[in-house]
């Protein structure tokens, strides 16, 4: 998928790639992004919404103070993305407002 976003990266020495699936969609990213980054660079906006009023947010401050960055990682909802690096084959979702204690959202999916 081609940076469907408006981040551009800065130029540094060659670093190790690997392939994340944001909603599907391959992406490219550096071993040293974080889940968040990807969101970013795939143009995922909004990457959550809110437990209540399901307003739109998406990852803010990417240094795990504010929460914005919530997603599902191969499958755990609730994972702070922008704390948390790619690996390769690694599976990002939305989340949409709350979650259950079982893992599953509003609408009983995964």
């Amino acid at each position: 998928m081609p940076n469907a976003s408006a981040f551009e990266r800065l130029p540094c020495r060659p670093q190790v790639r690997v392939t994340v699936f944001v909603e599907g969609a391959p992406v490219e990213m550096q071993a040293h992004d974080s889940a968040a980054a990807a969101v970013l660079a795939a143009g995922l906006l909004p990457s959550r919404t809110t437990p209540a009023g399901d307003s739109p947010r998406a990852p803010y401050c990417l240094m795990g103070a504010c929460f914005e960055c919530l997603v599902e990682i191969d499958g755990a909802p609730n994972q702070q993305g922008c704390m948390i690096p790619v690996r390769d084959g690694m599976r990002i979702r939305r989340q949409y407002g709350a979650r259950d204690m079982h893992g599953e959202g509003p609408h009983g999916d995964a």
